[in-house]
């Protein structure tokens, strides 16, 4: 039995059609249709209706569902403990940031706090934050950089200090039009905004849904990764909320104009969390070093609980 097999029966029942199922599992439909069929074979009944309307788990499905979600979601949990265990055998400090940040931000941030001649490897792990909250929730790395605010909490709960390390802003952002005035303006109500939306894994996601700017925005398009949502941007495809930080470039390039005003800016803070299990000699130093909990620094009352 293959564990695609299982990811593949879970697509099709989230999706119902084998077309948009096989889609999401990045798949030909031929494809994601056999092996559909190798595990009923494998089961030995069927576990789904085929009909006009679609895909209908039968009682048969309905029953190996949250079997079949409970061991996928095992395997992986065991897949990412194990190649933990070994990272962190040859790494001394382990980082998991959101895409924006692992772009912009980053680089020149830990260039500042950490002698990378005195330490012994530096493991970055770039995904959206729904990745990373998970990725930190198991153990694997010590610290978690994200865009933080306080009405669009973590799935880290109270366990994780985190202090404050920077500011950001999400401003709505569009190519310009001939002129140079913004091609998608916000203010204009006769016609449409397609709306360029991030995904449910995204963090960014949550902060603007917590906001409620971009509340009467239809969404065209969405993703969780926020280099995209600028490229499609800066193409003509509508309007996007972008991390500063990310779009200053294009915005110097006049390749994105603000679509509104800067009332409909969301102010965030860019925070890094600490797991309260997995700990190194580096972690402490570089918490130390930002004024965290274990030392006495200026910084101290920034520090707070997520």
């Amino acid at each position: 039995m293959d564990l695609d097999w299982l990811k593949d029966f879970l697509a099709l029942s989230e999706h119902a059609t084998f077309s948009r199922a096989a889609e999401a599992r990045h798949v030909t439909q031929p494809a994601f249709s056999r092996r559909i069929r190798a595990l009923e074979d494998w089961v030995g009944t069927p576990l789904f209706l085929r009909g006009a309307q679609g895909a209908t788990p039968t009682c048969a499905g309905e029953r190996f569902r949250p079997r079949a979600e409970a061991l996928a979601r095992d395997v992986e949990q065991a897949r990412r403990e194990a190649r933990a265990a070994g990272d962190r055998a040859g790494a001394s400090l382990a980082i998991a940031a959101t895409h924006a940040l692992s772009f912009t931000f980053f680089p020149g941030w830990i260039r500042q706090h950490v002698r990378f001649e005195a330490l012994g490897a530096l493991n970055l792990i770039s995904d959206s934050m729904a990745a990373c909250e998970a990725t930190m929730l198991a153990g694997e790395v010590q610290f978690l950089l994200c865009h933080h605010r306080a009405d669009a909490p973590t799935r880290l709960g109270e366990r994780f200090d985190s202090v404050r390390i920077g500011r950001d802003s999400l401003v709505p952002l569009c190519a310009p039009a001939a002129g140079g005035a913004p091609l998608w303006p916000l203010a204009d109500r006769a016609r449409p905004v397609p709306y360029l939306a991030y995904g449910n894994a995204s963090g960014l996601g949550r902060i603007l849904a917590a906001s409620g700017v971009a509340g009467a925005c239809e969404p065209v398009f969405t993703s969780h990764l926020a280099a995209t949502l600028l490229t499609m941007a800066r193409a003509g495809d509508g309007v996007a909320w972008l991390p500063a930080t990310l779009a200053g470039e294009a915005l110097e390039r006049g390749q994105l104009v603000r679509a509104g005003p800067e009332t409909l800016d969301v102010p965030v803070e860019i925070r890094l969390f600490r797991s309260p299990t997995n700990r190194t000699g580096a972690a402490d130093a570089l918490w130390r070093g930002l004024g965290g909990a274990d030392s006495a620094g200026p910084s101290q009352p920034f520090v707070t609980r997520a």
